[in-house]
């Protein structure tokens, strides 16, 4: 890693990594998309994950052209797209979330487009401000640091680095060289919610990337039940789980494509049981 250490010791992502290894467990990370199916009732959501069981929240910043992500997910940013989602109310949402809870760490994930739009230097302080902990900016490789991650180290932002199934030792240092906060392992190869992760190959991926790196490993793609989080979590760091939680809100959309009467409380009673599978995990009886 290099001198650039984004948040560090004194960051909320790394407290809580720091936390969950003294309870001896793994954490549950959920992703939702900023705005999905609308401004208020996402604002409810994100409230709601802390106390459900998230230890880290990552939030989506909706994008038209998001190619990493599965239909589910494309079809929850052009929600909030067509809802009026943009950066800069997605930042407002992060910074009324920060002034009721000032420990759960937050990750905003998207695509460097709507960034570059906005405007790179601007983002990065107005992040900063709303208590933004880290980014995932998918299409940004390490050829081209100068653009955000380096800023954003410099401002206290963890910058997260994906890893896949595809990154080879040759290419890792390349990935890891300025990743700050903790590693994402992208559990299979494609887009999201389209295969299942399976766990020997999680297994083996993690322990090579803790050869490489003292970071926690955060492995997400294709978790959707608590099983599969709980076998996942006995092996990473956190288990990430999005399109289940996507998945579970369309369904809860009335036909006009509005959230329905249960639809907070269904998402977050996932969450719960998502929580208990990953919270269980490395008991002797799990």
């Amino acid at each position: 890693m290099s001198a650039l250490s984004g948040a560090g010791a004194a960051g909320r992502i790394a407290q809580r990594f720091a936390a969950l290894k003294s309870e001896g467990r793994a954490g549950l990370a959920t992703y939702l998309t900023c705005g999905d199916p609308d401004a208020l009732t996402f604002a409810r959501l994100l409230a709601g994950l802390p106390a459900a069981g998230a230890d880290l929240i990552e939030v989506g910043m909706p994008f038209s052209d998001p190619m990493a992500d599965g239909p589910a997910i494309q079809a929850a940013g052009l929600r909030a797209l067509k809802g009026g989602m943009t950066v800069a109310k997605t930042l407002d949402i992060v910074a009324t979330f920060r002034t009721r809870d000032a420990a759960t760490p937050l990750v905003l994930m998207g695509y460097y487009n709507p960034i570059y739009r906005y405007g790179a230097e601007r983002f990065v302080a107005d992040a900063k401000a709303a208590g933004v902990d880290g980014l995932i900016i998918v299409d940004l490789p390490p050829e081209q640091d100068d653009e955000l991650c380096r800023p954003a180290l410099a401002a206290g932002i963890d910058f997260i680095r994906l890893a896949t199934p595809t990154t080879d030792d040759r290419r890792l240092p390349a990935v890891l060289r300025h990743t700050a906060g903790f590693i994402y392992y992208v559990a299979i190869a494609g887009i999201t919610g389209t295969k299942s992760a399976d766990v020997n190959d999680v297994t083996k991926a993690v322990a090579r990337l803790k050869r490489h790196s003292p970071l926690p490993v955060a492995v997400g793609f294709g978790i959707r039940t608590p099983q599969q989080a709980a076998a996942v979590a006995r092996v990473a760091d956190a288990a990430v789980v999005g399109t289940a939680l996507v998945d579970r809100l369309a369904h809860e959309l009335d036909s006009d494509g509005k959230a329905g009467p249960s639809l907070v409380e269904a998402v977050l009673s996932d969450v719960r049981a998502l929580a208990q599978g990953v919270r269980a995990a490395r008991t002797k009886n799990a």
